[in-house]
């Protein structure tokens, strides 16, 4: 049970019973992988609407918070063409990437994710611009490094999601933005050789 009731809300478009109901369904799933989850907030919207076409493609934001952590989030949306009233799979998606979160969050606490020295350091995903194919990692202890897409060693950077926990190389110089980070590998990809 939460602390405080999940928040459900809808943006640019008419709320539906169905998609409530899909969204209660994953939150309660969702305490599977958490034992305490404080509060969860759903926002479902219409990012853009195709003129003339009676498809309505969504987005989703799901915030999560937990205690001893930042709010987990994700995010996804619907492609225009994607688009076929259901929505269901961008709601499956979004919940998805929040569950992964979870796991790495619950595993990072039980002490089963070890970064062994010279194995670089962990951080959290605060904001990503795949359109400029950059983004920026928190850090104990430092300012937000910088990163580009081509910084990610293992995975792809289209699946990194804001909130993820990655391990990264801190680079010896900075970057156009400030300190940066030469590698970024998601927690659970093994590095692959070249």
């Amino acid at each position: 049970m939460m602390d405080v009731p999940l928040q459900i809300a809808f943006k640019n478009l008419e709320s539906s019973a169905f998609l409530e109901a899909l969204i209660r369904e994953r939150v309660a799933k969702l305490e599977r992988y958490h034992h305490h989850i404080v509060g969860c907030r759903v926002l479902v919207e219409v990012p853009h609407r195709a003129p003339a076409s009676g498809k309505v493609p969504i987005g989703i934001s799901v915030e999560v918070e937990v205690p001893g952590s930042k709010s987990i989030v994700a995010k996804d949306q619907e492609e225009r063409h994607d688009s076929k009233n259901d929505h269901t799979t961008v709601v499956n998606r979004a919940f998805d990437k929040v569950q992964r979160q979870l796991e790495d969050h619950n595993a990072i606490r039980r002490g089963e994710v070890k970064v062994h020295e010279g194995a670089g350091t962990s951080g959290r995903v605060v904001r990503l611009f795949p359109e400029q194919n950059y983004g920026f990692i928190e850090v104990a202890g430092s300012a937000d490094l910088y990163f580009t897409r081509n910084a990610v060693v293992s995975g792809s950077y289209d699946d990194l999601s804001v909130g993820e926990t990655v391990v990264i190389t801190v680079a010896t110089s900075e970057g156009p933005m400030g300190p940066q980070a030469s590698s970024v590998r998601r927690i659970g990809q093994e590095a692959k050789v070249v």
